[in-house]
């Protein structure tokens, strides 16, 4: 893989998305229907999944491409991938509360290694170098080339007063439970993957996530939080959260700064 031009392909596609999406999100109105799972699907949805794959599959057409968006990808047996979610938090997107991301990563051998995490209405934008860091580019953005970056890292956890982040639309009494087990000095609410970010950047030490979530929700917020320093277990034995299993469903998880003493 040519991780130089991933990124530039990536980051651009995430752009071309986002404005497509900010285009709908801005309307006087936009329809809202309802998937198979019952969960929610917009015409940005759409619109963001048909820009995203289409440059994907242009430039990377030995590359196996799985999309939230379109079921037949969904079938597939790979350990070797990109995936996308073209809209992380259509709930959040729906009810006009800016904290929805477009998500593209790479997966290797079972591995988030690159990725990048857009967030158009925050105008934040997070992404992996070629070399596997993470930076986080300051706005304007522009389409013909990355501006201002700076290199992001986890923190250095103070176990004794740690800065917890949990899901905005999907938090329930065994998140606050597990929070609990931990000396927190205060938590924060977020949609999407922006909450792997916010770990990534220091800006949070824990995120655990009892619910439901598929690989295309996490992948690239992991590869940030990856490159950032950061890791993501599964729940139960901490055994590092693996992609390509089938159906692309994920177990519940945790995402940390390493300097965090684990609660099992």
């Amino acid at each position: 893989m040519d991780y130089e031009k991933l990124t530039s392909v990536m980051r651009r596609l995430a752009l071309d998305a986002g404005d497509k999406i900010m285009e709908i999100y801005n309307s006087d109105d936009f329809e809202v229907k309802s998937k198979s799972d019952e969960s929610p699907v917009t015409a940005a949805d759409e619109a963001a999944d048909a820009i995203i794959s289409a440059g994907l599959r242009a430039e990377f057409p030995d590359v196996a491409l799985v999309t939230e968006e379109q079921s037949d990808s969904h079938n597939q047996s790979v350990d070797t991938f990109l995936i996308v979610d073209p809209l992380d938090g259509t709930k959040e997107f729906i009810n006009r509360r800016g904290d929805f991301t477009v998500n593209i990563a790479l997966v290797e051998a079972g591995v988030p290694t690159r990725g990048v995490v857009y967030a158009p209405a925050k105008d934040r934008m997070f992404y992996t170098l070629a070399d596997g860091t993470t930076v986080e580019e300051m706005g304007p953005f522009a389409k013909e080339a990355a501006g201002e970056t700076k290199a992001i890292k986890v923190a250095d956890s103070d176990n004794s007063a740690l800065m917890v982040v949990a899901s905005k639309s999907h938090r329930d009494q065994a998140t606050d439970d597990y929070i609990n087990k931990y000396a927190v000095k205060d938590s924060k609410s977020a949609g999407s993957s922006l909450k792997f970010c916010l770990v990534a950047t220091g800006e949070a030490d824990l995120y655990p996530r009892l619910g439901r979530t598929m690989e295309w929700d996490t992948a690239a917020g992991q590869a940030v939080l990856h490159g950032a320093g950061g890791k993501v277990v599964v729940f139960d034995g901490h055994a590092p959260l693996q992609y390509g299993k089938e159906g692309f469903a994920n177990p519940f998880f945790i995402a940390f700064a390493p300097a965090v003493d684990l609660k099992a």
